[in-house]
């Protein structure tokens, strides 16, 4: 088993956790975002959205979004990309994650604290919660063995277009009621600014 077989709702099951609608980030402020970068990312979405694939999405609109959040914040957290990671094999908790946002210190190796984890979904967001869901219950296990819990992990399954946040504490899972569209690039920069800056 791997992050990718987990499948929701079973990974509610699965991984012993309760379920909650709820609101987590509306309060969340915008943030300004550069007239460059606004062009730039109109341009990748022209294209991701033309060709249609998720590596495409991944490469011109999810990785230059986590990009600037970071110059933003002043290189504050870690962000790596399509790396193979085992959280704990015997549960499944392993394989390939798109994104891995850590507080760590090092940029070259993976490291506690993890903060959030980002998967990229090519069509269907709903496709994605098991699998990013899986990687956060990880992300958690991980930083308790490492003594370096912290209160809440977070998700994000994106199409690209649109951004579906996720928390994890403890047990209980919430899940955003909304979903954000990329057209809304301020709250969508505000709300993953709120998120690394909540851990």
């Amino acid at each position: 088993m791997s992050f990718q077989q987990f499948t929701f709702p079973k990974v509610l099951q699965d991984l012993g956790l309760t379920l909650r609608d709820g609101d987590l980030s509306s309060t969340a402020p915008p943030l300004a975002v550069r007239d460059e970068f606004r062009a730039f990312l109109r341009d990748g979405v022209e294209l991701a959205v033309a060709t249609s694939t998720e590596k495409a999405k991944s490469e011109f609109i999810i990785a230059p979004v986590l990009l600037e959040l970071r110059r933003i914040v002043g290189h504050r957290f870690q962000l790596f990309s399509g790396v193979e990671w085992e959280a704990d094999a015997s549960l499944g908790l392993n394989g390939f994650c798109d994104f891995i946002l850590t507080k760590g210190e090092s940029k070259f190796v993976l490291t506690a604290p993890f903060v959030a984890i980002v998967e990229a979904k090519n069509d269907s967001i709903r496709t994605g919660l098991g699998q990013c869901i899986a990687a956060m219950y990880g992300a958690q296990l991980c930083n308790q063995k490492a003594g370096r819990a912290i209160e809440r992990v977070f998700g994000v399954v994106t199409t690209g277009t649109a951004w579906q946040f996720l928390q994890l504490e403890g047990s209980l899972l919430t899940i955003d009621n909304p979903e954000y569209y990329i057209d809304e690039l301020t709250k969508v920069m505000g709300i993953l600014k709120w998120v690394v800056e909540s851990t």
